[in-house]
């Protein structure tokens, strides 16, 4: 079921129904996306909406007073781009053992194998305490459905997120936040160029000036997790917008990008950086910020709730589950940042995420599932 960013209403209904028709309680929300918008915490979106929705599948416990376990997956997904596709992305055609479309891996798949697991343990005979599974929206884009999800309900012991991690416990993850710059010129003939200033040229001492600060936020690496990635906090331009007319010296250039935002770090600490940085460089450029704002997130690697996953993965897989530190922004620091513990565990396949012909391995989904049956077990 299509679901891009901004347009999930259908695939959150159809989330509900599913868990409904499995015996687990379900209800869909219909968040106040004015009063998001104006909240403290509010993350910032990049997709156009009008509203946004949320459901949540609970299995309720037998001891009201017993620690609750939140599993947390988001329904959006990114357009399926203008590559072709060997097949209909949103086909979800089993073929070889494979799960194809859009969300396959990032991360639909796997928000069906958490029901999955919840059905597994309701039968099973059930908990102590609650399991509160939240099938969100607007992960892509700043992770707003978390945020308003949290809202409603926060009061979680723990929290796993099975996104893509190729079966290693992700208790670290850089932030990322997005900007968008606009340099000014003068413009002129380009026979006379020199009577007019050129916007790309000015840019051309930004673009290295980022360079740079990129070289800074990864010189010297404080988390060890973090440390073992090859760039942990990159600084990149996705999209570069000058000129009018080729006989014109540019008078304006546009330039977004994104910034990764060290794990123990302040995203407004990298804010001021990079605005500063990019003065330096062009004291006319102005900068903004616009987009999702993920900040960075961590639960101890000696954590309870890390060596719980970590030992149900190692069990289920039979062989040894690594922690990790990723290098790009989720959901999981929306918890962090209530003091709620929370990694992420899930299959492997982030390559393929975002790409075309996306795909994940139906064994894999079926590990992922009878390892959080084991979590939610020894929970």
């Amino acid at each position: 079921m299509p679901s891009v960013t901004g347009d999930e209403r259908a695939v959150v209904e159809r989330f509900g129904r599913l868990a409904r028709d499995r015996g687990v309680v379900s209800q869909t929300h219909v968040h106040d996306l004015a009063a998001l918008r104006t909240h403290a915490d509010y993350p910032g979106e990049e997709a156009p909406r009008s509203a946004l929705f949320g459901a949540t599948a609970v299995l309720r416990g037998r001891d009201l007073e017993a620690p609750r376990l939140c599993l947390n997956g988001h329904l959006d997904v990114v357009a399926p781009g203008n590559e072709e596709w060997s097949r209909d992305p949103w086909s979800g055609e089993l073929v070889d053992g494979r799960l194809h479309g859009r969300g396959s891996v990032d991360m639909k798949g796997a928000v069906a194998a958490a029901l999955h697991a919840l059905v597994a343990v309701a039968d099973a005979g059930g908990t102590e305490g609650d399991v509160v599974l939240q099938a969100v929206a607007s992960e892509e884009d700043g992770g707003l459905g978390t945020v308003a999800a949290l809202q409603e309900d926060a009061d979680f012991a723990a929290c796993l997120i099975p996104e893509p991690t190729a079966f290693a416990v992700a208790c670290a993850q850089a932030g990322a936040l997005t900007f968008r710059g606009e340099i000014p010129g003068v413009s002129a003939h380009a026979a006379v160029r020199l009577e007019g200033v050129s916007a790309i040229d000015r840019y051309v001492a930004v673009h290295a000036a980022l360079a740079e600060f990129e070289h800074e936020l990864n010189a010297d690496v404080a988390h060890p997790l973090m440390r073992d990635l090859g760039l942990p906090y990159p600084v990149s331009v996705g999209r570069l917008e000058a000129g009018e007319w080729s006989s014109t010296v540019p008078d304006r250039l546009v330039f977004e990008g994104r910034v990764g935002v060290p794990v123990g770090n302040e995203p407004a600490f990298v804010r001021e950086r990079l605005e500063a940085l990019v003065r330096m460089a062009c004291p006319e450029a102005a900068i903004s910020w616009s987009g999702g704002r993920f900040g960075p997130g961590e639960t101890a690697v000696d954590h309870p709730l890390t060596r719980l996953v970590i030992a149900a993965g190692s069990d289920e897989l039979g062989r040894p589950v690594q922690p990790i530190g990723v290098p790009y922004g989720a959901d999981m620091r929306l918890f962090c940042e209530r003091a709620i513990p929370c990694v992420m565990f899930g299959t492997p396949g982030l390559e393929r995420a975002h790409a075309v012909d996306e795909y994940v391995e139906v064994d894999d989904l079926l590990t992922l599932t009878r390892t959080l049956i084991r979590v939610i077990s020894r929970f």
